[in-house]
């Protein structure tokens, strides 16, 4: 097992207890009302959901993987930027909406850390850039023949085109070989992430079927009538001035 590896795995199975904790603190924290508000109704509707169960199900795994995809994106940032302070003596940076900074043949890279290719609209862009040409402007302060090259890495995903003229944006294998040296890391770190999944799967699972019975009770309480599913009352608490 190679060095990038050891240091993964121990990364890994320190802190993948953090990620499955929030998981089971967002579901915790739920309230029915609170995603009902939320998400789309007029889409459950075109579903054609009748069952009270079905609804608060679909209600909750819209819910869920978006939550989770957020939390795991943080991980997946924490562990790039420890093996890449490993390989390169990276380092968190203190610059706003940049994440990682390295010293790399004479250059020094500033990197905005994302989960996949897709995660931003047109305003979002305008801000990284913004946030890239800020730390560039201060890096340049105070070395001002210094050479400085912006990246949006993102931790899965391809880019057929990586040179955005103001950053690179590096995806999936060409960016867990740009911050470790190493090709097949993105292959590599698979093996570790499952470090104690299905003891921590049956754990979320559990609490799981806990919402869902509990808050299809309060469903058919409060939102059906004789036992049909009232739309029109989702719609209100949904979307009402």
């Amino acid at each position: 097992m190679s060095e990038i590896i050891k240091t993964a795995k121990k990364y890994v199975e320190a802190h993948i207890g953090d990620f499955h904790s929030k998981r089971l603190q967002s579901l915790d924290k739920l309230k029915l009302s609170k995603i009902l508000k939320r998400k789309n109704p007029y889409l459950f509707r075109a579903k054609n959901i009748l069952l009270a169960q079905d609804f608060i199900k679909a209600l909750l795994d819209a819910h869920i993987s978006s939550q989770e995809e957020t939390i795991f994106g943080d991980f997946l940032e924490g562990l790039a930027i420890h093996i890449c302070s490993t390989v390169y003596g990276g380092r968190k940076s203190t610059s706003e909406g940049i994440d990682l900074e390295l010293d790399k043949e004479s250059i020094r890279y500033i990197i905005a850390i994302k989960s996949g290719p897709n995660w931003a609209n047109s305003k979002q862009i305008k801000g990284m850039v913004h946030n890239f040409k800020q730390a560039t402007k201060i890096y340049r302060t105070a070395n001002p023949k210094g050479n400085i090259r912006a990246i949006n890495g993102c931790c899965y995903g391809r880019e057929k085109k990586s040179d955005k003229g103001d950053y690179l944006k590096l995806c999936g294998q060409k960016f867990w070989e740009f911050i470790s040296g190493d090709a097949q890391l993105y292959i590599r770190i698979i093996e570790p992430l499952g470090h104690d999944a299905k003891k921590q799967n049956e754990t979320f699972q559990q609490s799981y079927a806990g919402v869902v019975n509990q808050f299809t009770n309060t469903f058919a309480s409060e939102f059906c009538t004789n036992g049909i599913i009232n739309w029109s009352k989702i719609i209100t608490i949904n979307s009402q001035a």
